[in-house]
């Protein structure tokens, strides 16, 4: 990607939260002078993932999150393949939780590459209900171990050639009662990849919910690896990792979501599809998916 490609997408994210931002910030030195309300917004997301993203939700604490991420085979065969159903699939099993209102860790198991990764989230800030602070902030990170047999690892193997990082700042923001949207940086690194990929990938994504129901919201989400010349490992990138594009349908109770889409990525762990995505949206690779999550409080 060239240099003004980045910039216009550095710049259409901060004039996104300046908007939406910057007349909530005058308010808030008047209303801060008179005493209003304080406290934190009710939650922008109602899950912590939409579709193949983390959002800002962290669950009180002592509350349990167990969360079922499927993706089905791309579409393009149409019936013959039940738009990809019959297809190879993968899966995500993970357990989350909150040890305080601030914190959460987790665990999960994922099936292609035989992922096991630990994650965390943290609360920066909160949005105020007076607009004193306007905007969420959360960082999220992860660490996942690629289980597979070492001969994927060639002649040399060592065990960190299984490791990879990811590494998200998320800045969300709740415009109306029934809108949210979620910008973010990332950064990915695997200690290990094939010839002709990198090691590291900076990355953005925006993030979407609108709810036109007291239970049903739509969700989208795009989420851009950036090809940075001056970071780059090759002069010419022949597997260039694709954009991912997403958009569906969300369903949540008090302790379940329930979230049917199409999306152009089939990794589940963020890295994996920062990284390695190679199916182009533009050339209908899409895939059905749904993510499944169910809270328990303790």
């Amino acid at each position: 990607m060239k240099a003004t490609s980045v910039r216009r997408i550095s710049s259409f994210i901060l004039v996104l939260f300046m908007t939406s931002g910057f007349t909530t910030i005058l308010c808030a030195q008047e209303e801060g002078a008179t005493g209003k309300d304080n406290r934190p917004v009710k939650p922008l997301f109602e899950s912590g993932y939409l579709i193949d993203n983390q959002t800002t939700r962290i669950y009180p604490s002592k509350t349990l999150e167990y969360v079922i991420h499927h993706r089905f085979g791309t579409t393009e065969k149409g019936m013959s393949d039940l738009y990809g159903v019959y297809s190879t699939s993968n899966v995500r099993m993970g357990l989350n939780y909150s040890i305080t209102d601030y914190l959460q860790v987790g665990i999960g198991t994922t099936r292609n590459k035989k992922y096991q990764d630990v994650q965390w989230k943290v609360k920066l800030l909160d949005q105020t209900r007076s607009n004193s602070i306007p905007v969420k902030v959360v960082y999220y990170g992860n660490v996942a171990l690629d289980a597979r047999d070492k001969e994927i690892f060639g002649k040399d193997y060592k065990f960190v050639h299984r490791v990879s990082y990811f590494n998200e700042l998320m800045i969300g923001r709740r415009i109306t009662d029934n809108l949210s949207v979620q910008a973010s940086v990332n950064f990915t690194h695997y200690n290990m990849v094939d010839s002709l990929l990198e090691h590291d990938k900076i990355g953005v994504s925006l993030s979407g919910r609108y709810r036109f129901s007291p239970q049903s919201a739509i969700i989208a989400h795009y989420n851009m690896p950036l090809h940075i010349e001056s970071m780059q490992e090759y002069k010419e990138l022949t597997n260039k990792p694709m954009p991912n594009l997403a958009f569906g349908w969300e369903i949540c109770t008090s302790t379940h979501a329930f979230q049917i889409f199409l999306a152009s990525a089939n990794g589940i762990l963020p890295q994996d599809n920062y990284g390695f995505n190679q199916l182009d949206f533009s050339k209908s690779k899409w895939l059905l998916g749904f993510n499944i999550t169910r809270l328990w409080n303790f």
